[in-house]
């Protein structure tokens, strides 16, 4: 037996390691947050790693989901589905400590999340939404609904006043650099019944914000710079359209429409936006199957929400967002695919969910694992 076993590991010590091409196709198996300690075992394992991101396995845009409680402690959890590795994650639970007083987290847009409350607002724009910003101060108009995006250095709050307030439609600047408040022209008198989150949708897109009313595809853009508003524009590209919403995807403004009615959503298209002309190109249209997964058992669909970076579209129903679509724009073309959302079930369906989407590379997962112990960032597959 002591022979045998002498022998075997004689064998093993002669065994070619696994190297080269091979080593790559069995890293670009591997989940990306897995890849960070497999990046440590050698220098050509990291070399292997990075030569599978770039020509094996690429890395894709991730949709984000993240969960707050509506009771005390208010705890906010955050996960990501990878769809290079087509795995869930449990990224981390956002710590209450670094919030002075509860507020509901919120999104406008795919890459950019917020809190906002009458003494705090607090922003992030972080790939995995570990690193907030807290403004010294809060806006000067006090909003229950705005429309909120970071353009460039600047942060834009517009619309969502309360009742009380003199202009429902001010506009305030936050400045990242200067760290301090300015207000400009406020928004076009014709938004002023639809100008909040929950009636608009924007996009940011050549350093401009732009503004679209979901029921008529109204819209309209603003230039942090110049302070000035420019439209209307009418992106409501088919009579069919009930609802619509703005997002950007593969370097252009788009359009993600419902056809049909919110009762009987008969499909969803996507259009591109293009040039100064803000024609709508049509690019794609879901498959059937899909459609009825995007619908779910709502009875009615207002609207569709949309994530969107890079080439990656992410569509999913807001009143039951428990199938998400997938579409990856390729050569100008849409390809489709759905995944289930792993979140949701019986405990989340009652609590807040904010969806989003997030360019995230391996030395975001590193850095962020390097600050795990102020950060709580300890990800774990869950599905």
């Amino acid at each position: 037996m002591a022979e045998n076993m002498s022998k075997l590991e004689d064998e093993g010590k002669k065994a070619a390691p696994i190297d080269g091409d091979i080593l790559e196709a069995v890293l670009s198996r591997v989940p990306l947050t897995d890849l960070v300690a497999a990046c440590r075992v050698s220098r050509d394992w990291h070399a292997a790693v990075y030569s599978s991101l770039r020509h094996v396995n690429r890395i894709k845009p991730w949709l984000l989901v993240h969960v707050q409680s509506t009771r005390p402690p208010y705890a906010t959890n955050s996960y990501a589905y990878d769809p290079r590795s087509a795995v869930w994650v449990h990224l981390h639970q956002l710590p209450s400590t670094n919030f002075k007083y509860v507020s509901a987290l919120r999104s406008s847009h795919s890459n950019f999340l917020y809190m906002l409350s009458p003494s705090q607002f607090a922003f992030t724009s972080d790939p995995l939404r570990l690193t907030w910003h807290h403004a010294a101060t809060p806006p000067m108009v006090w909003r229950t609904d705005p429309i909120v995006a970071l353009v460039d250095d600047r942060v834009v709050v517009a619309g969502g006043a309360c009742d009380f307030e003199d202009d429902p439609l001010a506009v305030e600047i936050y400045d990242l650099r200067t760290h301090t408040w300015d207000t400009c022209e406020s928004m076009p008198s014709t938004l002023k019944d639809s100008a909040a989150s929950t009636s608009m949708s924007i996009a940011v897109h050549g350093g401009e914000m732009y503004v679209s009313e979901k029921c008529s595809g109204l819209t309209y853009s603003f230039d942090p710079e110049s302070k000035a508003w420019r439209g209307p524009y009418d992106l409501r590209p088919d009579e069919s359209v009930f609802s619509s919403v703005v997002g950007l995807a593969d370097g252009n403004l788009i359009v993600v429409g419902l056809l049909g009615s919110s009762e009987c959503v008969e499909g969803v298209k996507v259009w591109k936006v293009s040039g100064e002309s803000m024609e709508c190109e049509e690019m794609g249209e879901t498959p059937k199957e899909l459609v009825e997964k995007f619908v779910g058992e709502s009875y009615c669909v207002p609207s569709v929400a949309v994530a969107a970076m890079g080439k990656s579209v992410f569509l999913h129903n807001p009143t039951d967002p428990g199938e998400v679509i997938q579409c990856e724009i390729l050569d100008g073309e849409c390809r489709w695919g759905c995944v289930r959302n792993a979140v949701v079930n019986d405990g989340t369906r009652m609590q807040r969910m904010v969806i989003g989407c997030s360019d995230v590379n391996i030395w975001d997962l590193q850095r962020a694992m390097a600050m795990k112990n102020d950060l709580g960032f300890v990800p774990k597959t869950i599905a």
